[in-house]
């Protein structure tokens, strides 16, 4: 009969406060969609880092015709440049390994690596892209010692890829950034409305609560049906936001790994945990301001 008596009271209160009920719905659903976007952002940050970083390597690449080094001479790497270059690269301790790439090599890799934008690719001829040593060094940070023994004749440009990499990852940074501060915004204002939501209900219902305080009713069971309003308000808005997750996978997550190759492919694993603590998250924040509205606000 008790429970049956608090679901009696749940479903009158969400269908008082409608309009107010539906607002609070549908700002849970954006902040918590937004902070689960967030930490999908965050999730593909590290999946990408641990997968790249381990595959970083520098790129020394030499002079052609068309170099706009002006110690190139406009002149191709000779033999005898390429050859002591080589072995400065093996003798140096900080190098693990060394890979010779000619001009070929590096067109079939350009055409594999942007396979996914043909456009690009066929702007692209070969003998574009120069020949070039890829080397994989002990430890990334050790760039600069690379950088200054490849100072020599023959060379045109060292680009090491962990500094685009940095680049690039501050950018997904700056984006999961922006979600969570939007979603701390929307946190406020669901925070907001589920005061206003409680302390409205609770003041149409303030005849109803004034008998069961004359009958010995226990606080607890007085606040419950209220409490449990914002908490199936903050599920609902939960649930809506778990679809919006499941767009944002697809429509944002992969097509950054898609478009972007220096992106790793986030596991549907990940968002589903995303998703469960999106809505727990919900779930507790409704159920949490609830409870500290009635017993900052209301004498029941």
């Amino acid at each position: 009969m008790r429970v049956q008596f608090v679901l009696q009271e749940i479903w009158i209160g969400l269908r008082r406060n409608m309009t107010m009920t539906i607002s609070l719905v549908i700002t849970v659903a954006i902040a918590m969609a937004l902070f689960g976007t967030g930490l999908l952002l965050r999730q593909q940050v590290d999946a990408s880092k641990s997968y790249w970083y381990d595959k970083i390597e520098v790129s020394v690449f030499l002079c052609t015709k068309t170099s706009s080094n002006p110690s190139c001479q406009k002149q191709d790497v000779t033999d005898q440049q390429r050859q002591t270059l080589k072995a400065t690269l093996d003798k140096m301790p900080q190098v693990s390994h060394v890979e010779y790439e000619n001009k070929q090599q590096a067109y079939e890799r350009f055409k594999d690596r942007f396979s996914g934008s043909p456009g690009f690719v066929e702007s692209t001829r070969e003998g574009d892209i120069p020949d070039s040593f890829r080397v994989k060094l002990k430890n990334p940070e050790e760039y600069k010692a690379v950088a200054q023994a490849m100072l020599q004749p023959g060379v045109d440009t060292v680009i090491n890829e962990q500094e685009i990499l940095k680049r690039f990852f501050r950018i997904l940074n700056g984006l999961q950034v922006a979600a969570l501060t939007i979603a701390l915004i929307q946190v406020i204002a669901a925070v907001m409305l589920v005061g206003n939501t409680v302390r409205l209900s609770a003041f149409n219902r303030r005849r109803e609560t004034g008998i069961m305080r004359l009958v010995g009713a226990s606080n607890t069971y007085i606040q419950m049906p209220f409490i449990l309003e914002g908490a199936i308000a903050g599920l609902i808005g939960g649930l809506f936001a778990s679809i919006l997750l499941v767009f944002s996978k697809k429509l944002l997550v992969d097509r950054l790994a898609g478009d972007v190759q220096l992106v790793s492919q986030l596991g549907w694993g990940k968002v589903i945990a995303v998703i469960i603590v999106s809505i727990s998250f919900g779930v507790l924040l409704c159920a949490a301001s609830s409870f500290l509205t009635l017993r900052r606000y209301l004498k029941i």
